[in-house]
Parts: structure tokens; sequence; C-alpha cells
């Protein structure tokens, strides 16, 4: 839809059209077409200088799964994290991980798998990054056994300790999750799940947070440059293209 154009220029699709956008979807996510244009967005901003690797923060929403699952699902997130932003642009929107688990899971259980799913982010001279240097999360995050697994990893950990009173100081820094799971959800299908299949819901995940970053470099259009995705698939399926 383009910028100023009336909502009643657009005919509705008619249900052929409807089945063939849910067989791309399909299609799409089976080829891991949304993963790997994920990190092609976060490379992008990385070299523009639009994303900091150095604080993230992470923590889980909870949405109704209608038609999958015994248990409500949970989104996990790892947002960007910065105490103060430049005065020329609103704060950075940047999602480096997204996961998709059942609602019964503890939060601690899937720090480290959300941190694994990181990838490895490109974009300027040296290794990819795909490890903060510093982590925020809130109390359910507050055991030691996965503060020695983030030391070994060469992370700091910054979790509020169980047992303290709240104004710790660290809402000054998780805000921005919390403001990553707001934008998920203003979607109808990632704030319920309708989808049967777990994979199609995490499709969708991945390609909001692609929206996501894609909307954070706005501010500096033209920075951005277009690309041809292409990703290997071993299904006998033509070979997707964005």
């Amino acid at each position: 839809m383009a910028p100023g154009t009336e909502l009643q220029h657009y005919t509705p699709l008619s249900p052929a059209r409807v089945g063939a956008c849910w067989r791309r979807l399909r299609d799409w996510t089976e080829a891991g077409v949304w993963p790997h244009l994920h990190e092609i967005l976060l490379a992008e901003l990385r070299k523009a200088g639009l994303l900091d690797m150095d604080d993230a923060a992470i923590d889980g929403s909870h949405v109704r799964a209608l038609k999958g699952g015994l248990t409500p699902d949970l989104h996990r997130s790892t947002a960007q994290a910065r105490q103060q932003a430049p005065p020329d642009h609103r704060p950075p929107r940047n999602t480096p991980a997204v996961s998709l688990t059942s609602g019964n899971r503890n939060d601690a259980t899937q720090l480290m798998p959300l941190l694994d799913t990181i990838p490895r982010i490109s974009g300027l001279v040296g290794r990819p990054r795909h490890r903060p240097r510093r982590l925020f999360a809130d109390r359910g995050y507050d055991y030691d056994k996965y503060t020695r697994l983030l030391q070994a990893r060469g992370i700091t950990p910054k979790i509020a300790r169980k047992g303290t009173t709240h104004g710790f100081g660290l809402g000054k820094t998780r805000w921005v999750v919390e403001r990553t799971f707001a934008w998920l959800h203003q979607s109808k299908r990632l704030r319920i799940r309708y989808e049967i299949r777990a994979d199609l819901h995490l499709g969708l995940l991945q390609l909001a947070c692609s929206f996501i970053c894609l909307d954070g470099s706005e501010p500096h259009s033209g920075m951005i440059s277009k690309r041809t995705i292409k990703v290997q698939s071993s299904s006998t399926r033509k070979r997707p293209r964005l």
C-alpha cells in the first residue's frame, strides 16, 4: 500500500489470493527466508551505525494460542538497550533475536537458547558480532547458574536481584524490550496466535522484527540498500525471492 492512498481504493483479496498468500508464507518459512532477511537488515543497520551490540535487554510475553498447543505461547525477545539516545532522533528500534516457546517454560531456562539464536551480525570491518557486552533482565532471570554461564561467554549480567525492593534502576534500560512487545502486539496475528503450526507463527514474529528494524532506519533513509534475498533450500520448491 502506497503512503497517502485511501483504503477504499483497494479491493478485498479473493479467497484464492488469500490462499496464495498463506502458501507463500508456508514456503518461505520452510525455506528460512525470514531469519535470513532479519540477519541482512541487522548487518545493514550495523553498517550504517544504527545498531549497538554492547547493551541488550531480554524478557518474555505471553499470548493466547487458540488453535495450537495445550498451553499459551510465550514470545521471548532481546532488544537493543541504550540509557541515552542521541537528541537528533528517536531511540533505536532493533530486535536482534526472538523465540517462541510454550507458556509453561521458566524464563531463566530459555535465556541461553535465546542468546544462541542471535545471528552473527556483520557490516563492519572485523569479525561479526553475536554477543552483547551487557545483558539487562528482571528478577525472573536471577539464578547463579545462568549468571556464571553469561560470565563464561564474556557477557556482564545486569540482573535485578531477588528479594530487593523495586526501583533498582534497570527500568531505565529495560524499557526498550517492553516497547518491542508493545509494537509486536499491535498486530492481531501476534497478539493472539491463530496458526496451528508453531513455525508459521514464529515466521510472522521474525517478519515483524524485520519491520521494526526497517522502521528504525527511516530517519536515515537511503542508508539501507535494497538487496535481493536468495535462500538455499533442500525443498523441491522454487527458490523464493523477495
